[in-house]
């Protein structure tokens, strides 16, 4: 198994296996805290061999500036079948679609892909205040 893509995305879907991502994004800014998020997705591509075939279960935790988890587990399952021995390996996605994420306030969070026990990919996620004498040129916050 391998990762091929792991990002928090304004928005992503499966299109027939493709995955669709749009609004790629590593920075939230907000003028005060708590702030909650409308809706942003997580978006996980992962390549399989033949020897990958059957169930994989994964997990999302979320963490918080200190290490906690910040919100609920999320599991995945993943189902890898190989109907060919032409097919040299397959794709599979897994997207969560989250609404009203609540941030408690400003600092590094960062979402833990796992499987059996190992992290596979951490993505990060900068929610920092606004400060609006910086600009809009420079980077975020």
């Amino acid at each position: 198994m391998q990762l091929q893509s792991a990002t928090v995305s304004d928005f992503a879907s499966d299109y027939q296996g493709k995955l669709c991502v749009l609004g790629c994004f590593d920075t939230l800014c907000a003028s005060s805290f708590p702030v909650v998020h409308p809706q942003c997705s997580l978006a996980v591509r992962l390549i399989f061999q033949p020897e990958d075939a059957g169930t994989h279960e994964f997990v999302i935790r979320c963490l918080d500036p200190d290490g906690a988890e910040c919100m609920p587990p999320m599991p995945a399952h993943v189902e890898v079948a190989f109907n060919s021995t032409f097919i040299p390996f397959v794709s599979r996605n897994i997207i969560f679609t989250l609404q009203r994420v609540k941030f408690e306030r400003p600092g590094f969070y960062r979402w833990l892909l796992v499987h059996q026990d190992q992290t596979l990919a951490t993505i990060p996620l900068r929610v920092t205040q606004f400060d609006g004498s910086r600009g809009a040129t420079g980077p975020a916050g």
